[in-house]
């Protein structure tokens, strides 16, 4: 069975990102609205956290009411344009974790290698959230799910803007097991590789390197 892909149905993030798509949205905005975007994801994505109740008392008078019920939880941003998603998932989620994996691609067999890798102790206790702001070819969100796995991470789920069909069917054939969440899935990739309509090269586009 393979996991199921949630797409965003909401006006919100339908806005943003179109404002995103648009080469002539400033640096400042696209980091701003991968934030936005990536918050407005990860309320969806976080919808299945357990609850529990504690009693509170309000000016009323004492109540139980929901509460989370303290399951650990981690954002693993693969490296250097899942950055730009951190931030949003940390509002959402202010005690979460921040694992990170740095990837590049060996120019000789096209795998992913993995550069660098820093885990909170206890990741494998984690229900675990990887974002990358475009999931084009799959290999690098593969790889990464991958790379969790052998760390003992069991409750996986990937978060991306944007996703590609031949991406979503990579990581369902890799990994059967693994949700994503995303605010669109666009038509195809290009022959070099990125999605189209797409927004460009995200990691350029957040940090202003071109």
């Amino acid at each position: 069975m393979n996991g199921k892909v949630h797409i965003m149905d909401h006006p919100l993030v339908a806005h943003k990102l179109t404002v995103l798509r648009d080469k002539e949205t400033s640096v400042k905005d696209f980091r701003e609205l991968v934030s936005e975007i990536g918050m407005l994801i990860t309320y969806e994505a976080t919808r299945d956290l357990p609850l529990t109740t504690r009693e509170v008392e309000t000016p009323i008078c004492k109540t139980t009411a929901p509460t989370l019920k303290g399951k650990k939880f981690a954002v693993v941003p693969i490296l250097r344009a899942g950055l730009g998603l951190v931030d949003g998932v940390l509002r959402m989620v202010p005690s979460a974790r921040v694992g990170h994996i740095g990837l590049y691609r060996d120019e000789t067999t096209l795998e992913p290698v993995k550069y660098f890798c820093k885990m909170p102790k206890d990741v494998a206790e984690r229900d675990v959230l990887i974002v990358d702001p475009m999931l084009a070819t799959g290999g690098s969100a593969s790889a990464a799910i991958g790379f969790m796995k052998e760390y003992g991470c069991t409750n996986i789920k990937l978060m991306v803007l944007l996703a590609a069909p031949e991406g979503i069917e990579l990581i369902q054939k890799n990994h059967p097991d693994v949700d994503i969440y995303c605010g669109a899935v666009d038509e195809k990739l290009n022959e070099a590789g990125y999605i189209v309509p797409g927004l460009g090269d995200a990691g350029d586009r957040i940090f202003g390197t071109k």
